[in-house]
């Protein structure tokens, strides 16, 4: 054979690693030699190419691939996928390819080696892996079927579950192609019913017979690279904590012990209600039997504070949903053990026993003595807000008297805040945020038992907003804030013509109205008018938008545009339209495609008019905007689904009730045979499809 251009494939050149991949045709072939016969003869010469190998004295060239050398280990990838150009569209090929058990790649002479090929390697194979595809184009399921030793004993390893599977199961059924159901009633000459099997190999690996020895052998700890091998070790450490832990666990307790500096940490930044995200304070893991007092014994090694400071709060979960400081442990509740502490604390039996450490500190930030605390005495938590910042933090916390009143401690938290003596300040006590937020104004002349306030409530407060400057801020006071953070969300807008891209965020409040939604878009695209924005929301099954768009004031919040069923999302869609939504409502849109009757030639059309509008006027308004064959031409609108014609509209039909999201509206002149159909002639509806009954085309 007469090579002018011929491709020599070395392996050894193209990866450092023993292995490589092939790609191999499925269409067309029917098992593994013919795709390698396909790489050795692609095709004739023609044209140019001809031209010039006639010119060199070769009347019959071909051009090809040949293989210098063979890797041990052969991975071919099947290709079951391709592009189909006539149908626009990515198909399966499902076709039966077959492929064997050894491989021979020396076979017919070495047809497939190169000349400077070493004809001393034997190229002979053997199957060690196939890789199975089922399901068709847009998805599907992945497993495989192995042989780790390359013994006769096959395993599929389907996600988690591994089975032992026979020689046939991995080979045969795995080729494709089409299976016959069997005869429900052997005794009627029935045709037998074919199907397509749509789960079929899409990889095959081989393992050279001469290299085996060395590719399927034990592997020392010598053969693994040592940061392999520390990074393995520390993994199966970290499985042994964790199974010891496991085994232990009925015999340990978790406490969490959150401060003053978680709270600071925290408030503002990760949280904003109540005072402290537990997953993220200290933690002890204490043994059940430990007495409580040597448990504060390593709080004190672990913290720094001696157990003569230590005060522990309980925490407790109230009727509205926040969580806060209770009360301190009494004398009687130390002298148990952690794991009856826990069982007589935790009436919600939550796995861990949460706690607050009390510590009082000096100016040198050393540890105080604790003042006795009486039925009296009320312990408040206390956040600042400054509404030209929009901050809110945690400074501190305080006892106060159940009989005192509030203006008695402002001039402690104009020291908290840093504010001047004479400063004005508002009190707020944050009560709930769940469903909504509950955040009332505290009297300052009222006592602090009357306003309701116990162990572990949250003071809010600020300087006093002065008249000329209250329209400075966007949230003024502490509730239009916490109102704010409650309902705060950031929203990914997209244009509908890009639906896969996001095109600008904004953050918004989800009790935003429809119009102040579309407002901000028109801010942010440079729209005037804010009622010719257009919004789809998103399915978040799907991930695409909504068949149907939004209507104009449809929704109330931004709240019912985000939620799908139960879900919630945080995407839009949008839309520019160049007359206000109000009036395109009033109005029908039909995108037709029309088909020229003698050219090659595909136009889209927007069609908008008024919803009495009919089937008549909208064909009148395509003549208007297309070219036709000749000037009495007649147009028809058709209803087309998957390429086949469903329906044929009649002129007087109203369009309102027309849908062209899932259908497609096709316009083009009636052929002049059709117009003249005798009594005997038919239309006949063609329905054209390939082998694969997965991809077919209706015309």
């Amino acid at each position: 054979m007469n090579y002018i251009e011929c491709i020599n494939v070395d392996f050894k050149s193209t990866r450092k690693e023993s292995f490589y991949d092939l790609q191999l045709d499925v269409k067309g072939c029917q098992d593994v030699y013919a795709s390698f016969d396909k790489y050795v003869e692609v095709e004739r010469l023609e044209g140019d190419n001809k031209y010039h190998a006639e010119q060199h004295g070769l009347q019959d060239a071909k051009k090809g691939v040949l293989f210098i050398d063979f890797p041990p280990v052969l991975q071919l990838q099947l290709k079951r996928f391709e592009y189909d150009f006539m149908r626009d569209t990515m198909v399966k090929i499902n076709d039966r390819y077959e492929f064997p058990l050894q491989l021979d790649l020396d076979r017919d002479d070495g047809k497939y080696l190169s000349p400077d090929a070493d004809r001393n390697v034997r190229n002979l194979y053997t199957l060690h892996s196939v890789l199975v595809h089922s399901g068709g184009v847009h998805g599907g399921h992945y497993y495989a079927f192995i042989r780790p030793t390359l013994s006769d004993q096959w395993f599929k390893f389907d996600d988690e579950r591994v089975t032992k599977e026979d020689a046939k199961r991995a080979l045969e059924e795995q080729y494709g192609g089409e299976e016959e159901l069997p005869q429900t009633n052997p005794g009627l000459n029935n045709t037998p019913f074919k199907f397509t099997k749509y789960s079929n190999a899409y990889m095959l690996v081989y393992i050279r017979e001469s290299d085996k020895d060395k590719i399927i052998c034990n592997v020392d700890e010598k053969d693994i690279a040592e940061h392999l091998r520390i990074r393995l070790e520390k993994d199966r450490e970290e499985k042994e904590r964790r199974k010891k832990e496991k085994a232990e666990a009925h015999l340990y307790t978790i406490i969490k012990v959150a401060r003053d500096d978680d709270l600071t940490a925290q408030i503002g930044k990760d949280i904003y209600f109540d005072l402290v995200d537990h997953d993220k304070v200290p933690s002890f893991r204490i043994q059940k039997q430990m007495p409580f007092t040597q448990f504060k014994e390593e709080v004190a090694k672990e913290l720094g504070i001696p157990t003569q400071f230590q005060r522990f709060w309980l925490w407790a979960k109230r009727q509205n949903h926040t969580y806060r400081p209770n009360r301190p442990l009494t004398p009687q509740e130390e002298a148990l053990t952690v794991g009856q502490l826990k069982e007589a604390a935790n009436k919600a039996h939550n796995a861990e026993l949460k706690l607050f450490l009390e510590v009082e500190l000096g100016l040198d930030l050393k540890p105080l003595t604790l003042p006795d605390k009486t039925r009296e005495d009320i312990l408040l938590f206390f956040k600042l807000y400054d509404p030209e910042k929009e901050q809110l933090r945690y400074v501190g916390r305080l006892f106060v008297k159940a009989s005192g009143r509030p203006q008695d401690i402002l001039p402690k938290l104009r020291k908290m805040a840093g504010f001047l003596q004479d400063d004005d300040v508002e009190l707020y006590e944050e009560i709930k945020f769940e469903p909504n937020v509950m955040c009332e104004y505290i009297d300052n002349r009222i006592i602090f038992r009357s306003c309701q306030l116990e162990d572990g409530d949250i003071v809010c407060f600020q300087k006093s907003p002065k008249p000329d400057t209250a329209d400075q801020f966007r949230y003024p006071d502490v509730p239009s804030f916490l109102v704010y953070i409650r309902n705060r969300q950031v929203v990914h807008f997209r244009s509908l013509e890009k639906p896969k891209e996001d095109d600008f965020c904004l953050e918004m409040s989800k009790i935003f109205t429809y119009d102040e939604v579309v407002e901000k878009v028109a801010q942010q695209l440079g729209v005037d008018d804010p009622s010719k924005i257009r919004l789809t929301s998103h399915n978040c099954y799907s991930q695409q938008p909504k068949p149907q768009p939004i209507k104009y004031r449809g929704v109330e919040r931004l709240l019912d545009m985000l939620i799908h069923y139960n879900q919630t999302s945080d995407i839009l869609y949008y839309e520019v339209l160049d007359i206000p939504l109000p009036e395109l409502q009033a109005l029908k849109t039909l995108k037709v495609t029309y088909h020229h009757a003698t050219k090659d030639e595909v136009s889209v059309h927007s069609i908008r008019l008024p919803k009495n509008s009919t089937v008549g006027d909208v064909l009148s308004d395509i003549k208007s905007k297309v070219d036709l064959s000749h000037p009495d031409a007649e147009l028809r609108l058709l209803e087309v689904f998957y390429h086949k014609i469903y329906k044929i509209f009649a002129p007087s039909e109203k369009i309102e009730n027309i849908n062209d999201q899932y259908w497609t509206l096709r316009a083009e002149e009636v052929p002049e045979e059709e117009k003249n159909l005798g009594p005997f002639d038919r239309l006949i509806h063609v329905y054209h499809f390939t082998k694969d009954t997965q991809n077919q085309t209706h015309k």
